[in-house]
């Protein structure tokens, strides 16, 4: 551990994860963030899964705190900024993981009710969250922000029609982030996973259609230039290196972590 984030205060939107066999990305940020010095707030909807990444936090001897909330609700992120002022006194790291794909389709087959919510988690949901941190940050003369994209965003994404337009609008939304607050010492930047190996990507698509996890997975790494997947610690590591002083001079950056998947697209 170089203790990269040492003394600094980190809310991790999204920490808990669903139920499988390898860690999520949340999760496993929020452990990397508390091992490298951070004090974090972990936020999620499941209050047993977020509880569980605190157990693990806290096994290592490392410091956390639960706030269960649904950000998609409307009053969820004034919540947050609330209760990590009261803990912390300060946010230094803003960290933006949820979103879902669930009931997306192709565009003449979408639903109304199916676009709506995919916008509202993965886009609006995210902005408004950004939109109530930043005002503590610029009275505190800085900070950082990641927000998790996709590289759908910038690919082919078959069906996922609301889940390419939100995470278009992620990116899009952090660069105007990054321009609109470098002046405060604010850092905003956006991290596009590629084909990851999480409960969410794998577990929970091979449950719903039948197939065998290791056939979804095979079948995932296969599209992948480095013959993998990737594991939601490279997606961590990613994050912590955005967060940290590694990166004190770089902001409205898209950052894939795809093992070369955008680099076929150009």
């Amino acid at each position: 551990m170089n203790a990269r984030l040492q003394g600094r205060t980190a809310i991790v939107v999204g920490a808990g994860q669903t139920p499988g066999l390898t860690v999520g990305n949340g999760r496993a940020t929020a452990i990397t963030f508390a091992r490298e010095g951070a004090e974090v707030l972990l936020v999620d909807r499941d209050e047993a899964a977020v509880r569980a990444t605190h157990d693990a936090i806290s096994s290592e001897g490392h410091r956390s705190h639960v706030l269960v909330c649904d950000i998609g609700d409307d009053e969820a992120p004034v919540a947050l900024v609330l209760a990590a002022r009261d803990i912390f006194g300060r946010i230094d790291i803003l960290h933006n993981n949820v979103g879902t794909g669930a009931g997306d389709a192709t565009p003449h087959r979408l639903e109304d009710e199916d676009y709506d919510r995919i916008m509202d988690l993965n886009l609006r949901a995210m902005w408004r969250t950004c939109k109530a941190v930043v005002p503590v940050m610029r009275e505190q003369g800085g900070g950082v922000i990641t927000n998790i994209s996709s590289i759908a965003a910038i690919a082919g994404a078959g069906a996922l029609t609301a889940y390419k337009l939100s995470k278009a609008g992620v990116n899009a939304l952090t660069q105007n982030l990054a321009l609109t607050n470098a002046k405060h010492g604010i850092r905003a930047n956006a991290i596009m996973p590629g084909f990851i190996d999480t409960p969410l990507a794998v577990d929970a698509p091979a449950a719903v259609s039948g197939t065998p996890r290791e056939e979804v997975a095979a079948r995932r790494a296969a599209a992948v230039p480095l013959g993998r997947q990737g594991t939601a610690w490279d997606v961590a590591n990613a994050a912590l290196f955005l967060a940290s002083d590694d990166a004190a001079f770089i902001t409205g950056v898209i950052l894939p972590v795809d093992g070369g998947q955008s680099a076929r697209i150009g």
